[in-house]
């Protein structure tokens, strides 16, 4: 065992003679460099051999288990699957400080249209080191499996007010102004070219029965107030700007069942936002 360890570039040690026997007799506690080396040289004499990366992890919270104890080893990666990160307690688990550290929000700016605008916390260099040692100490899948939850959304914090997210209410807001100023442009050319459109949209959207529950009770309640009704029901697109804001939204309601971003803020709006229409423009038809 010894001479295996011997003029190795990708063990951390050399073990002596007395250092093995030392070890496997259980002695004293060796210090990590030397289990990790005795390990990955094991799994290679296993017949067949075993990924000495991935014993190295297995070993290595067994091996901080015996200062730390069981608070010292993080989840395996089907543990994090089944239970997530921990800390309902409020106390801080290993878990959630691999899944904070491994983040990649934490070290980018990632694009405006993904995640709000921030400062990374740390470098991308040191991104790429805290995810190498995870993966040395926890093993590929553990780190993959952090890394997917937090791309899926389930990021440490998230429940918080996502300190580490991707939620930015000025911006989602802001985003939704421009989808509702689009869609009020395109409202307009469709109903300077199709003069029946309004009347066809109201009767295309009582008989809808995807609608939303919600989205259609409150239309209703509009739909009660006579006044805004007259605006709605004799508004033209010469009189767009002479009516009020109510009247453009439930306008715009009756003629649009969805609008959403399918790109970035800088595109032109037409390839920016998405409109399904309630009655689809004659050329889709």
């Amino acid at each position: 065992m010894s001479a295996l360890t011997e003029n190795r570039d990708d063990l951390p040690d050399s073990v002596s003679h007395e250092g093995v026997r030392t070890l496997l007799k259980g002695l004293r506690v060796p210090r990590w460099e030397t289990v990790h080396t005795i390990v990955a040289v094991l799994a290679e004499q296993c017949t067949p051999p075993r990924d000495p990366q991935e014993e190295v992890a297995r070993f290595l919270p067994l091996w901080r288990m015996i200062g730390e104890g069981e608070a010292g080893a993080l989840k395996s990666a089907r543990e994090l699957v089944l239970g997530g990160w921990g800390g309902e307690d409020g106390r801080w688990t290993p878990e959630q400080v691999a899944g904070m550290l491994i983040n990649p929000f934490n070290a980018i700016e990632i694009h405006p249209s993904l995640a709000a605008p921030h400062e990374p916390v740390l470098s991308e260099d040191e991104w790429v080191r805290v995810g190498v040692r995870l993966i040395e100490e926890s093993g590929a899948e553990f780190a993959l499996r952090a890394l997917l939850r937090n791309l899926k959304g389930d990021y440490v914090g998230a429940e918080g007010g996502a300190p580490y997210g991707y939620q930015d209410p000025s911006f989602e807001a802001a985003q939704a102004f421009a989808a509702f100023r689009y869609g009020c442009q395109e409202i307009l050319r469709r109903l300077r070219d199709e003069p029946n459109l309004l009347a066809d949209s109201i009767r295309a959207m009582r008989t809808d029965e995807t609608m939303d529950r919600d989205d259609r009770a409150e239309l209703l309640e509009s739909e009660s107030d006579v006044s805004l009704m007259r605006e709605v029901m004799i508004v033209t697109p010469d009189t767009w700007d002479e009516v009020s804001e109510e009247a453009h939204h439930m306008i715009f309601g009756y003629l649009i069942k969805s609008i959403s971003p399918v790109g970035p803020p800088g595109l032109p709006d037409v390839e920016r936002f998405q409109i399904v229409w309630r009655v689809p423009e004659p050329s889709a038809q």
